[in-house]
């Protein structure tokens, strides 16, 4: 009998994996509307229903820094009509900052593709006389205590991207939290704070008004909108790199078919004109991996992250 019950449920996991998709499918999005995630997603989505032939449906799902949503995803029926955007801080991140999280990330999902790599930066305030990572080390160190930076809040990627910078330049730096990347930028700006760091489309508005001065870029590579200014691994830290990711992932236990027919649209989107373009506005990268790459990414990340996290204490709150 048990024999007999595992052939029809490979058959019936076949059968459903033939036909899919055969209804709407519900992205959820574990942030607020408006931000990059959600502009991954409707890029890629857009391009993914001409493949699939289905709606894609966005759902922001915003609270406890992702958590919401991922507890959400993790209890769904693992039919591919629910899935979830990935992101550095949920997988790689908040696995480390909290005590005990109401899932497991490398148990409850799978992997289906990595979307994108939004770049972060890293500004100073006019004011500040440094005019690239090695001045600013300088300055730093010269002054210990007595620069600030702020971040998006505590346990935000901002907050442990300085982090990492401060471990592996020995600079002593003082951190203020805000509830949100728009106050911080605000008060960055205005000069109440020396420095911070995000993803490039906040803070390119205010380098371009020279309000706000790049030292450095957390990307492996210079970006095209920034040719003149070196990496962070270029300015004398080799393997260092931060930056903000997307990804797109199922509850565990999706039929393999289905994940490997959704990672198929997902590249094929990814590497679309108009994906391209609309990533380009924001000095993104298009990726569009499969399930195996996007796997191996997240598994390199949470090393990174891990590490950081715990050397620099950080807990979420």
């Amino acid at each position: 009998m048990r024999v007999l019950a595992l052939i029809l449920a490979v058959f019936a996991c076949n059968l459903q994996a033939q036909t899919y998709p055969n209804k709407p499918i519900r992205l959820v999005v574990p942030f607020a509307p408006g931000g990059s995630s959600s502009i991954v997603a409707r890029a890629v989505a857009a391009e993914m229903e001409k493949g699939l032939g289905q709606p894609i449906v966005i759902d922001n799902k915003p609270g406890g820094g992702g958590n919401v949503a991922m507890v959400e995803v993790a209890n769904a029926e693992p039919d591919g009509y629910t899935l979830i955007i990935g992101h550095v801080g949920s997988l790689a991140m908040n696995p480390f900052m909290y005590d005990k999280l109401p899932y497991d990330v490398n148990r409850d999902y799978a992997p289906i593709s990595l979307l994108a790599i939004v770049p972060a930066i890293f500004v100073v305030h006019e004011s500040v006389p440094a005019k690239n990572l090695k001045e600013f080390v300088a300055l730093a160190k010269a002054n210990p205590g007595k620069l600030n930076y702020g971040s998006a809040g505590n346990g935000s990627a901002g907050h442990l991207a300085m982090e990492y910078l401060k471990q592996v330049t020995g600079i002593d730096i003082q951190h203020v939290p805000y509830k949100g990347t728009g106050p911080n930028i605000i008060d960055l700006v205005a000069g109440r704070t020396q420095a911070s760091s995000a993803g490039t489309p906040p803070l390119m508005p205010h380098v371009k008004s020279g309000k706000l001065r790049v030292i450095a870029v957390g990307t492996s590579k210079r970006l095209a909108t920034l040719p003149d200014v070196g990496t962070v691994a270029e300015q004398g830290y080799p393997g260092f790199e931060t930056s903000q990711w997307y990804g797109l992932n199922a509850p565990a236990k999706t039929p393999e078919a289905i994940i490997k027919r959704l990672a198929a649209e997902a590249a094929k989107a990814a590497h679309s004109a108009s994906v391209k373009e609309r990533f380009a506005a924001d000095d993104a990268e298009a990726v569009g991996s499969t399930p195996a790459e996007y796997a191996a990414y997240i598994k390199k990340e949470q090393a990174r992250w891990g590490k950081v996290v715990k050397a620099a204490g950080v807990k979420a709150d």
